[in-house]
């Protein structure tokens, strides 16, 4: 048996360039990485914000196991279904009670089990139920499984993000940030033994604003009046980190982020190393 768990996480896919992106690059990264499984963030997989049952099919068909959301999985009331049929994608599971699909589940990684466990932030967020109190009820289920949990923790403030890393070092085996599709330089492992990055990046058009044409984001900067952004459609990249992961002990033993940019002779490929605990 495997003594390890290879953990790839794309961020955020926002609108056709980013799912073409996933497309193109997602074989060329799994023979890199030969990963146990794949997760990606699809809340902005359709048009930039929100995800149809539809466009997550095919995503899942192009060869990702798991799909996580975020505060725009509400956005095509038409997905509500979708969410509670499919047990491969999850929405956060600090919304109240009640709320279409599932926040947690645990899933196939090789010989192995993981748990992966969606999350929102609240600050500069929805007004959702508490994420640190939500992990803890959350995790006395899960060990019941797993020792093994990933956890996508969906924020916009940084510092938020990195107070959760803490607060579950050593309890949680990754915790990988979405939300802001900026990639953080801040991967690295907790003295804990739980792998981290602030946020994992996005894929989609690199020429953009998160994602977003740049000349309507500056025009509602510079206006201040509404403006309808629209998904940009230039250059692709895919953005994420790969994490591996001690089967025995449920600890990271390392985490990189990556960057991969697809062109006509193949796909380009820049990692990082993680730090290790000091």
């Amino acid at each position: 048996m495997s003594a390890t768990v290879r953990v790839l996480f794309l961020g955020d896919i926002v609108g056709r360039a980013g799912r073409q992106a996933v497309q193109a690059c997602l074989p060329h990264l799994k023979r890199e990485f030969a990963p146990d499984i794949v997760i990606a963030n699809g809340e902005n997989a359709a048009g930039g914000i929100g995800i149809t049952a539809e466009i997550a099919t095919q995503l899942l068909q192009d060869g990702i196991d798991v799909l996580t959301t975020g505060n725009h999985a509400w956005k095509e009331k038409a997905v509500y279904a979708y969410l509670d049929a499919e047990p491969r994608i999850l929405r956060p599971a600090n919304y109240p009670p009640g709320a279409p699909g599932r926040g947690w589940a645990v899933y196939s990684a090789g010989v192995h089990q993981l748990a992966v466990v969606n999350l929102c932030g609240r600050v500069f967020m929805d007004l959702v139920d508490c994420p640190f109190r939500a992990i803890d009820a959350i995790l006395e289920e899960v060990i019941r499984t797993t020792p093994l949990v990933l956890v996508d923790f969906h924020a916009e403030a940084t510092s938020e993000a990195q107070a959760f890393g803490w607060y579950v070092d050593g309890r949680c085996s990754a915790v990988v940030g979405t939300h802001t599709h900026v990639q953080t330089a801040d991967a690295r492992i907790l003295p804990g033994g739980t792998a981290y990055i602030t946020d994992a990046g996005m894929c989609g058009a690199l020429d953009s604003v998160i994602g977003m044409q740049v000349e309507q984001v500056v025009q509602r900067f510079r206006s201040q009046l509404p403006v309808k952004f629209e998904a940009a459609r230039g250059r692709p990249a895919v953005q994420g980190v790969f994490v591996e992961l001690d089967a025995s002990t449920a600890r990271a033993r390392q985490i990189q982020r990556l960057q991969a940019l697809p062109h006509t002779d193949g796909v380009t490929l820049h990692t990082e190393q993680g730090l290790l605990p000091g």
